[in-house]
C-alpha cells in the first residue's frame, strides 16, 4: 500500500514481484508461498500459511493410525501362534499349517501371511516414530509461533551479529510471548487460519518488516563475504559425478538443493563449502550489478579462486562452519 515500504521487501526474480513478509520462494512449486514452513514431497506441496494446521494434523493423525494398525498386528500374531505352538517336555513346536484348538480360523493364517504381518509391523513402527518426531519439531516452531526456514533465520541472525560484534540484539517480532497465543495463529475452530497471510501481529518493540529487514541484512552479507572463484573443468550437474575422484563422489551433500553445471571459464560467487563440494551462484549476466545468477552445489576440484576478486578477499562462509 505504501511504495516507501518497498525498501524492506525482498525482490523475487522469478515471480518478479516483491515477496510478503514471511513469504519464501518454492523452487518445486515455482512460486512464492505464504508463510513457508517447507516443501513435503509426500503430499507434493508446500506447508505454508493456508495448511499449516492440516499439515500438523496430518503428522498426529499418521503415527496413530500407526500404532492402531500395529495393535492389530500383534494382536493377530499372537492370537495365531497361540493357537499353533505345542508345549512339550524338552522344546517348543511350531506348526503353521493348520490350528489345533481353533478348527474354524477366520483368516487362513500361513507362513507367508506371518511373514508380511511382521514386516507391516516393522513399518507402521518405524513411521510411528520418524513422523512422530517430525510433529514434535512441527510443535515446537508452531509454539513460538514461527516455521522451520524462519528458525534457520534466526540462527544466522544470531551468527551475524557475533561475528561482526555490532551489538545488536535481534527480536523475533511474530512471537506473542504465549504459546497459547502462539497456538491459536496456527489453529482455529474454523480450519481458517487467522489473518490474511499478509499482514501479521508482532510484539512490541518491532514492525511489520522486522524480520524482512535482517533477511535483507544477512543477503548482503553474503555477498560481502562471498569469494569469486572460475571453473577450470566442465561438470554436467549430475549429483554423484564419477568422474571427478572417488571422495566427491562419495561425499556428494544430502540435500534436495540443486547442482548447477558448468563450462570451463564460468564464473561462480562461493557463498559456503564442504571438503570437497562448495555452493554458489554462477553468474549468467556480468552486464548489471545482481545479474541473474544460477545457485546449486558444485564439485570443488573443478574450480578455482580467482587472483583478483572484486567481491571480497576473505574466506569462504562455511568453511569456518561446515553444516
Amino acid at each position: 500500500e505504501k511504495s516507501q515500504d518497498c525498501m524492506y521487501l525482498q525482490y523475487c526474480k522469478v515471480c518478479q514481484s516483491y515477496k510478503a513478509p514471511r513469504s519464501h520462494h518454492c523452487r518445486k512449486c515455482n512460486r512464492c508461498v505464504m508463510k513457508m514452513d517447507h516443501h513435503c514431497p509426500w503430499i507434493n506441496n508446500c506447508c505454508g500459511y493456508q495448511n499449516h494446521a492440516s499439515f500438523t494434523l496430518f503428522l498426529l493423525l499418521a503415527p496413530l493410525g500407526c500404532i492402531h494398525a500395529s495393535f492389530i498386528f500383534v494382536m493377530t500374531m499372537y492370537t495365531q501362534l497361540y493357537n499353533r505352538i505345542s508345549f512339550g517336555w524338552s522344546s517348543v513346536k511350531i506348526d503353521m499349517s493348520a490350528a489345533k484348538r481353533d478348527p474354524r480360523p477366520i483368516i487362513p493364517f500361513g507362513l507367508s501371511a506371518f511373514a508380511a504381518s511382521l514386516f507391516a509391523l516393522g513399518l507402521a513402527l518405524g513411521t510411528t516414530i520418524a513422523v512422530g518426531m517430525l510433529f514434535i519439531i512441527q510443535m515446537k516452531v508452531i509454539l513460538t509461533n514461527k516455521t522451520s526456514i524462519e528458525s534457520w533465520i534466526e540462527e544466522k541472525a544470531k551468527d551475524r551479529i557475533q561475528y561482526y560484534q555490532t551489538g545488536e540484539t535481534f527480536i523475533f517480532p511474530y512471537d506473542m510471548g504465549s504459546k497459547w497465543k502462539n497456538f491459536k495463529q496456527v489453529f482455529t475452530w474454523s480450519g481458517i487460519p487467522e489473518g490474511d497471510g499478509l499482514d501479521w501481529p508482532v510484539r512490541d518493540g518491532c514492525h511489520q518488516y522486522s524480520l524482512t529487514i535482517e533477511q535483507l541484512k544477512q543477503k548482503a552479507d553474503k555477498r560481502v563475504r562471498s569469494v569469486r572463484y572460475r571453473a577450470v573443468e566442465d561438470y554436467s550437474g549430475v549429483c554423484c559425478p564419477v568422474t571427478k575422484g572417488v571422495k566427491t563422489f562419495f561425499t556428494t551433500p544430502c540435500t534436495e538443493e540443486p547442482r548447477i553445471a558448468l563450462s570451463k571459464g564460468d564464473l561462480i560467487l562461493a557463498t559456503r563449502g564442504l571438503k570437497h563440494w562448495m555452493y554458489g551462484e554462477k553468474i549468467l549476466d556480468l552486464a548489471a550489478d545482481g545479474g541473474l545468477r544460477e545457485r546449486g552445489w558444485f564439485p570443488r576440484k573443478c574450480v578455482e579462486k580467482c587472483q583478483y576478486d572484486s567481491e571480497t578477499d576473505q574466506p569462504v562462509d562455511g568453511e569456518k562452519k561446515n553444516r
